[in-house]
């Protein structure tokens, strides 16, 4: 059974820092690309960043200089560094497998940027 699950959202104040993770089983995780997409209330699901198996990054305009992905091979995991963050990142974020059909999503993890 595949499974992908966040962790690390939270509420924060603009400028401040987060840290999400998600926890990946049931896949050979190393061969997959892993991404991060975000939903904002109203909107539709955008991609946030990629990480491929062979290490490329790739990022929207939006949250470049600001939000690093990494990715542990060892212990199944992806991870989304956010800082200086906007109330515009206010989103609820997700997290993707893809290597062909099928991709799969974790169930998300909200992050909400407020005074």
């Amino acid at each position: 059974q595949v499974q992908l699950v966040e962790s690390g959202g939270g509420l924060v104040q603009p400028g401040g820092s987060l840290r999400l993770s998600c926890a990946v089983s049931g896949i050979t995780f190393r061969m997959y690309t892993m991404g991060w997409y975000r939903q904002a209330p109203g909107k539709q699901r955008e991609y946030v960043a990629t990480i491929t198996s062979a290490g490329r990054i790739n990022y929207v305009d939006s949250v470049k200089g600001r939000f690093t992905i990494s990715r542990d091979n060892a212990v199944k995991t992806l991870y989304l560094q956010m800082n200086s963050l906007k109330p515009e990142d206010t989103a609820v974020y997700y997290c993707n497998a893809n290597w062909g059909a099928p991709s799969y999503w974790g169930q998300g993890t909200q992050v909400t940027v407020s005074l």
